[in-house]
């Protein structure tokens, strides 16, 4: 996967996710497991939920909990091993994915690489994506990486589809940790900010992960 369709389905996402009822939303990660389930057509056990997303069993039960409270996900303990818990998507969660990644493909195919993009093949991007766990400040990263250059904090909010207090506080931990640098041009007088020497070299150790996604067909 390249980075410029990572971020534009990121951004995509986002911006949904925005628009979308409170009571309705979730995290990335939680919308990338019911397309996980989905793509693969078949219930999955706690254990290859927490092994496909690399976190820890609490951060699993947290997710799982949450998706089957919202009536698109169904908990149930294994046949073989009843501590097992097995995890199958619901028929409101099919539709609830189908319904969100056709939001999806309707935001892709304005000015983006994916414009032929159809609902089926934006659920296996985010079942692809969902194996690599990003924060908020490691999307603003990987914004500026993207810009080639500097960029300003209003033009990341766009490019993202984040909010602005959240790119804000993202650029300020980044800042604190040395990973970025701002820059003032005194001629437009704009404030930029840049990666530093340290903060490229995350950058470009996120961009490997990405790298690595591949996306299968049906």
């Amino acid at each position: 996967m390249e980075l410029r369709d990572y971020i534009a389905i990121r951004r995509a996402y986002n911006l949904v996710r925005q628009s979308s009822p409170r009571e309705s939303r979730m995290t990335f990660a939680e919308f990338a497991m019911l397309c996980r389930i989905n793509v693969l057509a078949r219930p999955l056990t706690t254990t290859e939920i927490a092994t496909y997303q690399n976190v820890l069993r609490p951060t699993m039960t947290h997710r799982t909990k949450h998706l089957s409270e919202m009536g698109l996900l169904e908990r149930s303990k294994g046949d073989s091993d009843r501590r097992h818990i097995l995890c199958s998507i619901t028929d409101r969660g099919e539709a609830f994915v189908r319904e969100t990644c056709e939001q999806l493909c309707i935001i892709l195919r304005l000015g983006t690489a994916l414009k032929r993009i159809d609902w089926e093949r934006a659920c296996r991007y985010v079942d692809a994506m969902g194996s690599v766990e990003l924060k908020a400040s490691d999307l603003v990263l990987l914004g500026i990486l993207n810009s080639d250059g500097g960029i300003t904090v209003s033009a990341l909010v766009d490019m993202l589809g984040l909010l602005q207090p959240t790119v804000s506080m993202s650029v300020s931990a980044l800042e604190k940790a040395g990973l970025i640098c701002h820059e003032r041009d005194a001629v437009r007088r704009l404030s930029t900010v840049m990666l530093t020497q340290e903060g490229r070299a995350k950058g470009e150790d996120i961009c490997k992960g990405i790298d690595s996604l591949v996306v299968h067909r049906r």
